[in-house]
């Protein structure tokens, strides 16, 4: 199926109102006469004529979520909150930052051997090359590592697939995001889709764990790669992950 053709399948097109995520809080907020938002509401299964009051508000930027909406509904004691992670994107093609942290930030979290702690340090150049005939003097490539340390890395990341993919799209606490929206803007028409963040994981982290022939990691359809740019300040030696949020559009589930 054809990129575009996907993109009709699985979203709705949008009324005004998606600048930024403050834009799409204020559409949950004034639900009752936003059609969008009544959209979004039923995906989430609510009964619309059975909702009494719907407050949205913005996150910082240290959780997952992006904005988390209370829903209350009439004769329901608790109060329903949603997490969702909002990707705006204008070019299909394109790629978008989910997650970067040092190296040994992710190596705490994922209980990281020390041999794939000190490669990837070598990946994002925070510490020195080991070998001198490589592409940058700056960093080595994963596909410049021997055979056995890349099918240790590959190992490590095939072992620790479902937390990762988890850890990077979703995050964890009561913050972590439950829902993923996509909104993409092509000639001031934009398309949304928003879905689970369970079929989020599937749809990004299904697929083989492999290392390109740019030398970066691929998790199914996730790419691993050093962080780099920053006018060469020491955080362009970070790992970060990256997806292609218009994949989410291909999904009809």
């Amino acid at each position: 199926m054809k990129k575009q053709e996907a993109i009709k399948l699985g979203s709705q097109t949008a009324k005004k109102g998606f600048k930024n995520e403050r834009d799409i809080a204020k559409k949950f907020n004034n639900w009752e006469n936003d059609e969008d938002a009544k959209k979004w509401l039923s995906i989430m299964k609510y009964d619309l004529n059975k909702i009494e009051k719907v407050v949205a508000i913005v996150l910082s930027n240290q959780y997952k979520s992006d904005i988390q909406v209370k829903v209350s509904v009439y004769l329901k004691e608790a109060i329903s909150a949603e997490n969702i992670s909002i990707k705006l994107v204008s070019n299909p093609k394109g790629y978008n930052q989910v997650d970067k942290r040092w190296v040994d930030k992710y190596a705490g979290m994922w209980n990281m051997p020390k041999q794939i702690r000190k490669l990837l340090k070598h990946f994002t150049g925070e510490v020195t090359p080991y070998k001198t005939k490589i592409r940058d003097k700056r960093r080595m490539f994963l596909d410049e590592f021997t055979d056995e340390e890349q099918q240790k890395i590959r190992r490590f990341f095939m072992k620790k697939k479902l937390l990762i993919v988890g850890d990077i799209l979703k995050g964890r606490g009561r913050l972590s995001a439950e829902w993923m929206m996509v909104a993409l803007r092509i000639n001031r028409k934009v398309t949304w889709t928003l879905k689970p963040i369970n079929l989020v994981l599937n749809i990004f982290g299904n697929g083989k764990v492999e290392i390109t022939k740019k030398g970066s990691l691929k998790i199914g359809k996730i790419t691993m790669q050093r962080k780099g740019g920053d006018g060469g300040r020491k955080t362009a030696q970070m790992l970060q992950f990256k997806i292609n949020p218009v994949e989410l559009f291909d999904s009809n589930g």
